[in-house]
């Protein structure tokens, strides 16, 4: 069960006072130090720092999406990836309509699709030119998927050890369908060399920051969305089905519903951090739908400690960072390295860091 201390500290004066930093160091600090302070100042925040720490708040998003379905409601997915993704996609779509004639090919169709001797767009590429249209496709594409494989699972009654193998084979045979050529989306290679996102130069140091001003609003947002949901009715729920579903049933519940929505708000939550990832580190491309990567997103929140919230952010932040650093160093012992993390936090800290901390404070 949630232990009742945690949510009193993290949802208390000083968890509020700490969001409200959060928010004046990403909305305020972040743009004066990297738009304002001169490059040749020691208080200068580069380009890459903000790219890099975009980055690490997009996967803190799909780390508490996580957290929703697998602290909360006790449903472990090792294929979160594939929403991850599909949400990339789509914000990817869009981006390479935007280059419009100004690729290598100077063509209405993105450089890949002139490369393979493509003649038209696809059914599936029309409307890709409007934003809007984009935008709904990064909610609708997860969320209509997740909702066909929830209802069928959850009905069927699949969870536990086979769910988790199940959500893993389904994004791995996704990222197979992906790699192909033919299937229209860029191959191996997938999408990159953005010019441009509503008209303004995707490269330009104003729309990083914006960017990652954005990014920060929806961190912001989806941890209080979570918070509002794990602190309500729905929330008792999905911790009753979490510890003992039988019993739900026995009250008089049905889990389905309940299950069901966790289940599609996590995959559109993780889609919307997709999207916000794409035009921040330049590229979308099937390995981002790899079993290794949907792992890892299941790591951060056990490292960062389940049933939180604000545990998973923590784990995604540590083990991105690491992350950046040993993928340079010794990038062939990273998945070990990785493997080593999960075993060891599972071993000696199965809390995790939240939860570590919690402990020490008693």
């Amino acid at each position: 069960m949630l232990d009742k201390t945690l949510v009193t500290r993290i949802f208390g004066p000083k968890g509020w006072l700490g969001l409200a930093l959060f928010a004046a160091i990403t909305l305020v600090l972040v743009p004066i130090l990297n738009l304002v302070v001169p490059e040749d100042s020691a208080f200068h925040l580069s380009t890459y720092w903000v790219t890099l720490i975009g980055k690490i708040m997009c996967y803190a998003i799909v780390a508490l999406a996580m957290d929703l379905v697998w602290g909360y409601t006790g449903i472990l997915s090792l294929g979160h990836g594939i929403f991850f993704a599909l949400g990339g996609y789509a914000m990817g779509m869009y981006l390479m309509r935007a280059i419009g004639r100004e690729g290598n090919y100077q063509s209405d169709l993105p450089d890949f699709m002139v490369f393979l001797n493509w003649k038209e767009l696809p059914w599936y590429w029309v409307g890709t030119d409007s934003f809007l249209y984009c935008m709904a496709l990064v909610v609708l594409v997860p969320g209509i998927l997740a909702l066909i494989f929830g209802y069928f699972a959850f009905r069927s009654r699949i969870k536990g050890v086979y769910f988790s193998i199940i959500t893993q084979a389904l994004t791995f045979a996704a990222m197979l369908l992906f790699f192909r050529n033919e299937t229209g989306f860029g191959g191996n290679n997938g999408f990159t060399d953005f010019k441009r996102i509503l008209g303004f130069p995707i490269a330009a140091p104003e729309t990083r920051v914006a960017l990652f001003a954005i990014t920060a609003l929806f961190l912001i947002g989806f941890l209080l969305l979570g918070r509002f949901i794990v602190t309500s009715k729905l929330g008792r729920v999905l911790n009753a089905i979490r510890d003992a579903e039988s019993r739900v049933m026995f009250s008089g519940y049905n889990p389905l519903p309940y299950k069901l929505f966790i289940w599609v708000l996590s995959a559109v939550i993780c889609g919307i951090a997709g999207a916000l990832f794409v035009p921040q580190v330049g590229i979308i491309n099937p390995s981002e739908m790899s079993p290794a990567n949907s792992i890892e997103i299941a790591i951060w929140t056990a490292v960062g400690g389940r049933a939180t919230l604000v545990g998973p952010l923590i784990g995604a932040g540590l083990i991105a960072g690491v992350k950046s650093w040993f993928t340079v160093a010794f990038p062939e012992y990273w998945l070990y390295f990785l493997g080593l993390i999960f075993i060891l936090v599972t071993l000696y800290l199965p809390r995790g860091v939240v939860g570590l901390i919690n402990k020490e404070r008693a």
